[in-house]
């Protein structure tokens, strides 16, 4: 009885647990790696397990480095099936499809250049093929139901308040009589957030698995008037300076969690009249799922939908689908443009900061969490230069973030929410954390619970009937500022070199110096 650790160990992506029990094998996530290239990169590797052998994988909830490699198991030769809470099923038909799309678009666009380069051509990590047929093996179950898998694993999905259908995992396993019951986390939301549930709260068990992405933070409190109201200031100062508010929102539920919210304050007449587009095909399906749950709204969403009819119906809305309706907003002033991806490292989204971190009457508001190496990182950083699509791009539009949005509890809500188990009789893995919020969480923990706590390292096995672990030589990643945004600030400090040295020696001697060294 083992649990093998491929992803989320370090890094807040990339979830990925392996289990055996017995004769079964199962994984819970098969996510894809987000953040630098240098994680990015792990997505072209080869898993360190064979797809074949693995029976069936559980889903916790459908965002992509939860998801986001399903299609490379399936193309590499899983055929068993995969289980998620219903709303994920149904977001997963869009999601993944649109995932190997971006594949096949960047990939595309890679050999394109590259070509000229005289490199080999790539390919994609997965194809919209793959893509259907992982679709043909979800199978969509119900929420606080026991699921018995065969006779060694059973199952319940309970709500994790993270996203529509987002649940945390409370599986028993048994062999050769001995009995072990594991609840995996998956990403926990925030009390009081948009359209949704609190999370549901865990009872007792043998062995946890807690992400830790807000680990070492605490938000400034933030109830929901006062959101409402910072989102209004800042729609109202993007309206003053004239120019467009961007905002980088994940299509499933950040995007809704803002409509939402817009058309309270809009309603409200707390802001004036503006046109709210959203530019991501991906997000208008998934708001279509989202109307689909309404018994899973929270009250004040489902008070909203009571009086208007629908929480993401209003006039002032408008929905962009093609690529020519996506460019023709570059002429446009003065509305809110809302597009994917959150992080800013793929889609529509780097079109339209293309297009507007350099204007000065521009406004870019930050709603969700950005991975260390994301652009959306860098931004937030205070980075005066970016490069986007090989392009140096100024910076010059305000940058604003309201972490009232943030879909992951914070460490607060991490601790009430560990804090609910009356007992933890093996072990505590604190997972999905980058290692300062791990370090923090795992040390508030046995503090305050006093349960065993481990920070598992990524290719490490336990044995849950024992709680050794084994070491595997996996090379450490770097999750933050890796070789490749070394090499992009290296590009951008030269180019401003170039443009400020007038002294035709002093830059030849420079550069000189420079290749010598490498």
């Amino acid at each position: 009885m083992k649990i093998h650790f491929h992803g989320a160990a370090g890094m807040v992506t990339g979830s990925c647990y392996r289990v055996e029990c017995g004769n079964t094998q199962f994984l819970v996530d098969c996510g894809m790696f987000q953040g630098n290239k240098s994680l990015k990169q792990l997505n072209y590797g080869e898993f360190s397990f064979i797809p074949k052998k693995i029976d069936f994988v559980l889903v916790t909830h459908a965002h992509i480095d939860h998801t986001g490699l399903l299609p490379k198991l399936v193309k590499k030769g899983f055929s068993g099936k995969i289980y998620a809470s219903r709303p994920t099923a149904d977001l997963l038909t869009f999601m993944l499809p649109d995932s190997a799309r971006i594949q096949e678009t960047e990939v595309e666009q890679k050999n394109r250049r590259g070509e000229r380069k005289g490199q080999p051509a790539l390919e994609p990590i997965y194809t919209s093929e793959d893509a259907e047929k992982t679709l043909s093996l979800i199978q969509g179950i119900d929420q606080n139901e026991n699921i018995e898998l065969n006779d060694s694993v059973q199952v319940k999905f309970r709500n994790a308040g993270h996203v529509l259908g987002s649940s945390f995992l409370e599986v028993v396993l048994t062999e050769g009589g001995a009995t072990k019951r594991i609840i995996f986390s998956g990403d926990l939301g925030s009390k009081d957030h948009p359209i949704l549930k609190d999370p549901d709260l865990p009872g007792e068990t043998d062995v946890l698995l807690v992400e830790s992405t807000y680990g070492d933070r605490v938000r400034p409190e933030e109830k929901k008037e006062d959101r409402l109201q910072r989102l209004a200031a800042v729609i109202r100062e993007s309206k003053k300076r004239g120019g467009n508010l961007i905002i980088p929102a994940f299509a499933v539920e950040r995007t809704q969690d803002i409509m939402h919210d817009i058309m309270i304050v809009m309603d409200r007449k707390l802001i004036p009249e503006t046109q709210v587009v959203v530019d991501s095909p991906l997000a208008i399906n998934a708001t279509k799922v989202f109307a689909k749950y309404p018994d899973l709204y929270d009250e004040d969403a489902t008070g909203l939908m009571k009086n208007k009819g629908s929480i993401f119906d209003h006039p002032n809305f408008k929905f962009t689908i093609t690529a020519a309706e996506s460019m023709a907003l570059n002429d446009k002033r003065g509305i809110i443009i809302m597009s994917a991806s959150g992080m800013c490292d793929a889609g529509r989204i780097k079109h339209h900061l293309k297009h507007n971190l350099w204007r000065r009457d521009s406004t870019i508001l930050f709603v969700g969490y950005q991975a260390e190496g994301t652009l959306g990182r860098l931004l937030l950083d205070g980075e005066k230069i970016v490069r986007i699509q090989g392009q140096e791009i100024r910076v010059e539009a305000r940058i604003e973030e309201m972490m009232g949005y943030s879909g992951h509890a914070d460490q607060n809500g991490l601790m009430e929410w560990v804090g609910s188990l009356k007992d933890v009789h093996d072990k505590v893995f604190v997972v999905h954390g980058e290692e300062d919020s791990r370090n923090a969480l795992a040390k508030l923990i046995k503090e305050r619970k006093n349960f065993s706590v481990q920070i598992p390292a990524m290719g490490e096995t336990y044995d849950l009937l024992q709680i050794v672990t084994r070491e595997s030589p996996v090379p450490a990643i770097a999750v933050s500022r890796d070789s490749f945004n070394l090499y992009a600030d290296l590009s951008i400090k030269l180019a401003e070199f170039m443009r400020r040295e007038k002294d035709e020696e002093k830059r030849r001697t420079f550069l000189e110096r420079i290749l010598k060294s490498v």
